[in-house]
């Protein structure tokens, strides 16, 4: 584990947006495919970081639903770059007790591409150490517009009254309720303060984290560096401070002293 870290109170899971792989390639005057590649490496180094320090699940926004209308020679790349992925972290994954999953919509993704991710999210599937999520051809709009139909086809039929749609009913429909803990601490890197239509429902009392990091440039100790930055902060869920003396959060963890 990374010198320094304080592994509580931390995170039941962490989504990253993982922006600037572009800019940073511009920057250093190389091709776009290049910042892909080496943000391919930080992809590495955060997910065992992540591993090690005891993250429950991490969920990496790979690829949304608007980046298939990228140039059609981007796309192929970005598809071929998480094949690889799948390819060469495959003994990594299984070894380390990562089960992978994925939200979006996986059956855009090509063949080539899906069989693997199928084959190890499979070999997987048992195993405990943490979630690792892939959010592939995901769009939070997307989801949310997929849950509203499906709950309209759910009252046409007789299984759902809409008199009784709750909050609750609500975030039943959605993929990642079934898959994933709550949302306890969102990354976006590159400067950018905005989630860019990804988990919006996910979000509503997640930590915001944003730093000027390129997502190539993003390491391990940045990873720290926003974990620590989570477990400082007072998470009060619309209720005051002194409401929260010596209260046990839904995580399971204390905040008092959360100051």
């Amino acid at each position: 584990m990374t010198e320094g870290v304080n592994p509580a109170p931390l995170p039941r899971h962490v989504g990253i947006i993982m922006d600037g792989n572009g800019r940073w390639a511009r920057a250093h005057g190389l091709p776009r495919e290049e910042g892909h590649e080496r943000g391919s490496d930080s992809v590495r180094t955060v997910v065992r970081a992540a591993r090690r320090i005891g993250v429950p699940a991490l969920t990496l926004f790979a690829f949304s639903s608007q980046n298939w209308d990228r140039p059609p020679e981007e796309v192929f790349r970005l598809m071929e770059l998480l094949r690889r992925f799948l390819i060469q972290e495959r003994s990594e994954i299984l070894d380390n007790g990562i089960r992978l999953i994925t939200v979006g919509d996986t059956e855009r993704l090509p063949p080539h591409v899906r069989e693997p991710l199928v084959e190890l999210m499979a070999a997987s599937a048992h195993n405990e150490g943490m979630v690792l999520c892939l959010a592939l051809s995901y769009g939070g709009r997307e989801m949310i517009a997929k849950a509203c139909r499906e709950m309209c086809q759910a009252a046409q039929a007789g299984t759902l009254d809409p008199s009784e749609v709750s909050v609750e009913t609500v975030e039943s429909y959605l993929p990642s309720s079934k898959l994933l803990p709550q949302l306890d601490l969102l990354i976006r890197t590159s400067g950018e303060h905005r989630i860019s239509n990804f988990f919006l429902w996910e979000t509503a009392y997640a930590e915001l984290y944003f730093t000027e990091k390129m997502w190539p440039e993003f390491t391990e100790e940045d990873l720290v560096s926003a974990l620590h930055d989570f477990a400082q902060r007072e998470r009060r869920f619309g209720r005051t401070s002194d409401q929260l003396e010596d209260e046990v959060l839904p995580a399971g963890r204390s905040v008092a002293g959360m100051d």
